[in-house]
């Protein structure tokens, strides 16, 4: 198994520090971490892929050593997006690419895919949604909406003081709350602290949500279908790629609701679920994602 190694891209706006492993003549397949994660999520998945292709995930912007600017502006979606272009672009110009993505990552590689379909051979996202199946579960599934409620809080200006209080103590604990979290041994711990506790880290990742269009009623009236029929008026949600959805099936973050309808648009469409994986699914079962993912490549 060989060694990950880092580098540091500048895409104009942001600077991205990214690991890497695999032959740099192999085909690309960048990954892409939410929150409140960083590149170490993919690392056990890259390590078992890293023999067939050359795996890179950055960093995003405002997480642990790349770029963390504080102003909410910074985390709009064309810019969250502007930042993976530059990056793609850098390390592979002129072929197509394998994109995967997890959480706020997927919905950044939803993202581009909408955008540079060209660019993309396939598109592999883990427990995570397309943004018009999401508010409609939230909007229609009540549990779901409960479920999602954190999101308020996540955007409030006392979000920084709470989830950094007693070292870091609430933000772990979101992670030991959405599914399972057996693989967070001292080492991993470690990591995570270090990078929630890099300046500017907090206040960089809590502005994704902030910078977010989501609307998650806190009570009263829901919006309901208006809404979402608009966001599918719209159009640019369409995946044309072939595209691989992994689902932890033990998820407390994100309902089966959250799921349903995405045929509608990803007409190539393959769902591998892992009834014993949850939320932080790269981290439960790596060997098994990477597996998932290896057969739906060579298919």
């Amino acid at each position: 198994m060989g060694k990950f190694g880092f580098g540091e891209h500048d895409t104009g706006e942001a600077r991205l520090r990214y690991a890497e492993i695999g032959p740099r003549d192999a085909p690309l397949l960048l990954c892409l971490h939410g929150f409140p994660e960083y590149w170490v999520a993919w690392k056990g998945v890259m390590e078992a892929l890293s023999g067939d292709f050359r795996l890179v995930a950055p960093d995003q912007r405002g997480y642990n050593r790349s770029s963390r600017p504080q102003e909410v502006e910074a985390y709009r979606g064309k810019r969250l997006v502007a930042d993976i272009a530059a990056l793609a672009d850098h390390l592979s110009p002129d072929e197509p690419f394998v994109l995967a993505g997890h959480d706020w990552g997927a919905s950044v590689a939803y993202a581009y895919a909408f955008r540079h379909p060209e660019r993309l051979s396939h598109l592999i996202i883990a427990n995570g949604v397309h943004p018009v199946c999401f508010q409609r579960a939230i909007f229609d599934d009540p549990a779901q909406r409960e479920a999602s409620q954190y999101i308020n809080l996540l955007k409030s200006d006392r979000a920084e003081a709470l989830l950094s209080a007693d070292g870091y103590r609430r933000l772990m604990g979101m992670i030991e709350k959405f599914s399972t979290a057996d693989f967070m041994d001292a080492e991993t711990r470690a990591g995570y602290l270090d990078a929630w506790s890099q300046q500017g880290a907090l206040t960089g990742m809590l502005n994704w949500y902030r910078a977010a269009p989501l609307v998650v009623p806190e009570g009263g009236a829901v919006p309901g279908a208006s809404l979402v029929l608009k966001l599918t008026e719209l159009g640019g949600f369409e995946v044309k790629m072939p595209h691989l959805l992994l689902w932890g099936e033990a998820d407390q973050a994100l309902r089966p609701s959250t799921i349903e309808g995405l045929d509608r648009y990803a007409p190539d469409l393959a769902i591998r679920r892992f009834a014993d994986a949850g939320h932080w699914i790269l981290h439960e079962k790596p060997v098994e994602v990477a597996r998932a993912m290896r057969d739906f490549l060579r298919r």
